[in-house]
């Protein structure tokens, strides 16, 4: 397999955590990639009309995004049912909490976009203000569910939300977002020390 990849994006994260979670690492190719909300990408352009990461391409060629369908894929190819969960109650509580992480990653990212891809004379503080309200209501809940938050055997809901904490710590670290969520400051120190966390931290490449 081969993964159109950038080392700094939280969703390429994801799929690489399942990826380790699931001992798949080592058959997948990473593909070096410069995914942009204005430039569009031409080497991502070419498998995924979007031009977004991760973008994976199967050994037939067929192509899989986003990160959604490719972890929901590596861990129906590796036989696992403990990251989704196959039915019932358990199923729905993963996948509420992985659009939970997943919806504060959006606004994040685009609370970022405002300020290094959008031209300073034509960004809109308010709009980026209320993205980070959103952030912020996302961080209530997730303290909220905090204590019940697994460590060992993640879900995808677990996954989801220690990449976007994970993601707040890399792109925001003015955003103090430990004060006033000590549940999920505690819960997100151990899960961070996870070796599929820890092997898959962000950097500048």
């Amino acid at each position: 397999m081969k993964l159109l990849f950038a080392p700094t994006s939280p969703f390429v994260r994801k799929v690489m955590v399942c990826a380790h979670l699931t001992g798949q690492v080592e058959q997948i190719e990473l593909l070096d990639s410069a995914a942009h909300p204005v430039r569009r990408d031409p080497r991502i352009a070419a498998h995924n009309p979007l031009a977004k990461v991760p973008t994976l391409i199967l050994e037939d060629g067929q192509v899989l995004y986003d990160s959604r369908v490719i972890c929901e894929y590596l861990a129906s190819r590796a036989g696992s049912t403990s990251i989704f969960p196959a039915a019932g109650p358990a199923r729905w509580t993963a996948l509420t909490r992985q659009a939970l992480g997943d919806g504060l990653l959006d606004a994040a990212l685009l609370a970022r976009y405002e300020l290094t891809a959008r031209p300073a004379e034509v960004q809109w503080p308010t709009w980026r203000e209320a993205l980070l309200t959103k952030v912020s209501a996302c961080l209530a809940s997730i303290d909220a569910i905090a204590p019940e938050l697994p460590t060992e055997q993640p879900t995808i809901g677990e996954i989801t939300i220690g990449c976007g904490l994970g993601y707040l710590d890399f792109r925001f670290p003015e955003f103090d977002w430990r004060a006033g969520h000590a549940n999920a400051a505690r819960w997100n120190e151990a899960f961070q020390r996870l070796p599929a966390m820890q092997a898959t931290r962000p950097y500048e490449a």
